[in-house]
């Protein structure tokens, strides 16, 4: 039975301040929550029989079978799935990200729910283990970004830090630190390493003077044909998926996926 009480608390975690209170987050869709229950500690989930039907063993703390109608009273989508999760929020360190041996992405300001999940999805496609955020980029696990993750945030961590004080520590003459400028270098024409950070910047202003000071490699996307006017930037998320690849290519990473 799903009581009023769970369908409230379900609906607090739309916002930060209870997520942040309870240390949960929301997950909805059938292949979403599926491709999260072997990635995090499940509290609550509540779904169809016919879903449940086809998953076996459920690793939840508590099980609900829904209708319909629960299933549309507890969610927070316009057009629900078959299945919503709770799950706990994960506790990722620091500790284990290392840019002298892996690429690393950084994000500056990032805003739009929707761009960060994009940005999750293309660093576990091309193999990008760690992000490290801006304390003022979107919440993770906002129900928006969790969406637009499609599940790729089971094998991405995502850590949220003074953005600055971390380049700080990793600016050495070993580790380079790319950003994508207007004033960059042609990133084709560039050395890229196969390990290091690669900061991506705010949708509206791109990366703030005061992380530009850090960056010691400008990289620049150029447009084709070089002479043709077009607009003045790329989608974050689109520039994102254009540098990890050139990266990834230029060094021989190849991922087969099915």
């Amino acid at each position: 039975m799903l009581s009023k009480n769970k369908v409230k608390y379900i609906h607090s975690l739309e916002l930060k301040k209870f997520r942040n209170e309870y240390n949960a987050f929301i997950a909805e869709g059938n292949k979403l929550v599926a491709d999260m229950l072997p990635a995090f500690d499940c509290e609550l989930l509540l779904a169809k029989p016919s879903w449940m039907a086809t998953q076996g063993d459920i690793p939840a703390k508590e099980l609900l079978v829904a209708e319909d109608e629960d299933i549309r009273k507890a969610s927070l989508l316009k057009n629900p799935q078959d299945v919503l999760a709770i799950f706990k929020r994960p506790a990722w360190s620091m500790k284990e990200i290392n840019p002298d041996t892996q690429l690393i992405l950084a994000l500056d300001g990032i805003q739009d729910p929707g761009n960060l999940g994009t940005i999750i999805r293309l660093a576990d496609w091309f193999g990008i283990e760690h992000i490290v955020c801006s304390i003022d980029t979107v919440d993770v696990f906002s129900p928006k970004v969790i969406q637009a993750t499609m599940g790729a945030l089971s094998h991405v961590k995502v850590h949220y830090t003074e953005l600055d004080n971390f380049l700080k520590e990793h600016n050495n003459n070993s580790t380079p630190i790319y950003g994508t400028f207007l004033d960059g270098t042609d990133m084709y024409a560039k050395e890229l390493s196969k390990t290091g950070i690669i900061v991506m910047g705010n949708e509206g202003n791109g990366i703030r003077p005061s992380i530009e000071k850090l960056v010691t490699e400008k990289l620049y996307i150029p447009n084709y044909p070089a002479e043709r006017q077009t607009t003045e930037s790329l989608n974050v998320a689109i520039a994102t998926a254009v540098i990890c690849a050139e990266f990834r290519r230029r060094h021989g990473v190849t991922t087969q996926k099915n």
